[in-house]
């Protein structure tokens, strides 16, 4: 999952630069850069949670000497 969310960032990244070279409407360029920007966080959380360690692991072994 952690290397979905690293390649889900770049495509937010590029549909906001798109957005801002693409649509001369200043309504539709503010929606797809906020829907980029969203993308981009999604990915984010995705990548940040694939790295994470299982709670269930962490707990069992700090029961443990």
């Amino acid at each position: 999952m952690k290397y979905a969310g690293l390649l889900v960032m770049p495509a937010g990244f590029f549909l906001s630069i798109a957005a801002l070279v693409l649509f001369p409407d200043p309504t539709l360029r503010a929606a797809f850069v906020v829907s980029g920007l969203v993308v981009e966080a999604l990915g984010l959380a995705v990548a940040v949670r694939g790295h994470m360690e299982p709670r269930a692991k962490a707990q069992r072994g700090a029961a443990r000497p």
